[in-house]
């Protein structure tokens, strides 16, 4: 794996991605990419992970495509639809991670980047830092899903307004209209995805990456047949020990102990 970005576990049961190229604001180059698909291929395969903090150095969290560089991944065979699809493939391999993922916006997230967040479940960001999808001013059409993601977070006409004016918003504005869960200052970002991380982790495994999968369903589906569907996962659940130890620390007002079984 590339030190451009690195993946680590951080205890026993969170993971950690980390965009180490602040040099470059953490922009989408080749190596970037390359690095970043190894990093959430070795989340994936992370059989004890219970939730996976994304983060960046330095002032940006990502500062999307590098100008300076390629805008499209290279391939002779590629038709040119597919060689911007290939550019955001590694951050939307995040889709295919089953627990819940918190982006600890450091900085900047703009275009791709912007788009990256977008992918994680939890976003806490800086206060100070600038947020949006300017490919408009850029005189570019969206990627990176952010015209299919951007709606279902913050509501179809804040989204238009952000997508057709490229207006990029602070941490305050961003916590305002729900794109991010909490602004704080830069240096408590990752402290606190971190501690949101650990409160997520001590749940039941099982439980948690269900409710994730249920989450996503329900977007496409209508809500009786998401009832139906959640039915299914919840009685496999109450089967599990972690039930019944959950329902038992309730009732006896204490922290619950779960162990994935």
């Amino acid at each position: 794996m590339s030190d451009a970005v690195r993946y680590e576990r951080h205890g026993d049961d969170l993971g950690l991605i980390t965009l180490a190229r602040p040099d470059n604001r953490n922009s989408m180059t080749p190596e970037l990419l390359d690095a970043f698909a190894a990093a959430s291929a070795a989340a994936r395969a992370d059989r004890d992970l219970r939730c996976l903090v994304i983060t960046g150095t330095g002032k940006n969290f990502s500062a999307g495509a590098d100008f300076k560089s390629t805008l499209q991944r290279e391939g002779a065979a590629l038709a040119p639809h597919e060689r911007s699809y290939a550019m955001y493939e590694p951050f939307l391999s995040l889709l295919d991670v089953e627990v819940p993922i918190i982006g600890a916006l450091n900085g900047n997230a703009v275009g791709g980047g912007f788009g990256l967040a977008l992918v994680c479940d939890l976003r806490i960001g800086a206060r100070e830092a600038k947020y949006g999808a300017n490919f408009t001013r850029l005189g570019l059409a969206p990627g990176m899903s952010i015209s299919y993601l951007l709606p279902r977070l913050i509501g179809i006409a804040r989204a238009s307004e952000l997508l057709f004016t490229g207006r990029l918003v602070d941490g305050d504005e961003a916590e305002r209209i729900g794109l991010l869960s909490r602004a704080v200052p830069a240096a408590d970002v990752l402290p606190a995805a971190l501690t949101l991380a650990r409160t997520i982790a001590d749940n039941a495994p099982f439980a948690v990456r269900e409710t994730k999968r249920a989450i996503r369903r329900g977007l496409a589906l209508e809500v009786r047949d998401a009832a139906r569907a959640e039915a299914h996962a919840q009685a496999a659940s109450l089967a599990m020990d972690d039930a019944r130890e959950g329902i038992a620390a309730l009732l006896e007002k204490r922290a619950p102990k779960f162990t994935g079984r």
